[in-house]
């Protein structure tokens, strides 16, 4: 009676541990994918760190529930998509009770300050982008995936990549005028 116990045990903790293993490669894989994703929506290194080190926890917490394992990078970008804009929102309500924006202090430039501006304003248009066409730029035009690859993260056609971030350019355009 022991012995089955012991082996069903064994058997039990071999299961765990190939787990873990399989968890850890795909990780390995995937390791800058979840900051990328994060970054690109907070820019804040800090920030991005915090919610790709939450991702990472929070797929090892769910990673035995994966049924598609093959699929384990578009599930760790739309989880990290997902925590990065809570934390975005967070961070709003925050500053918008705290009523203190600052800029950093130190002088600079007119040129350091007409690229701050512009890239201010190419934020605020990419986040006043609809979320399904905000992922796809982010992920294809700043951080420089192949549209196939954002179709494999993102789990869609090809096609609808190719749509959706035609869509969002001409939004960007529309409301960007000094990009010309």
């Amino acid at each position: 009676m022991h012995e089955l116990v012991g082996r069903l045990a064994g058997g039990a903790l071999s299961v765990d541990r190939e787990l873990e293993q399989e968890f850890e490669a795909r990780l390995l894989e995937s390791s800058t994918l979840a900051f990328r994703v994060a970054y690109g929506v907070l820019r804040h290194r800090e920030d991005a760190e915090d919610v790709a080190q939450d991702a990472f926890a929070k797929a090892y917490r769910s990673f035995h529930q994966l049924r598609d394992r093959e699929r384990f990078r578009a599930w760790l970008v739309r989880m990290t998509w997902r925590m990065a804009l809570d934390r975005r929102r967070n961070d709003r309500r925050r500053e918008a009770r705290d009523l203190s924006i600052q800029l950093p202090p130190g002088p600079s430039t007119e040129e350091t300050i007409e690229q701050r501006r512009r890239s201010e304003e190419l934020w605020r248009a990419i986040d006043a982008l609809p979320e399904k066409l905000r992922i796809v730029t982010v992920l294809a035009n700043i951080e420089g995936h192949g549209l196939a690859e954002v179709a494999a993260l993102l789990a869609l056609p090809v096609g609808t990549v190719k749509s959706r971030l035609f869509l969002a350019r001409r939004r960007l355009k529309e409301q960007l005028q000094w990009t010309r």
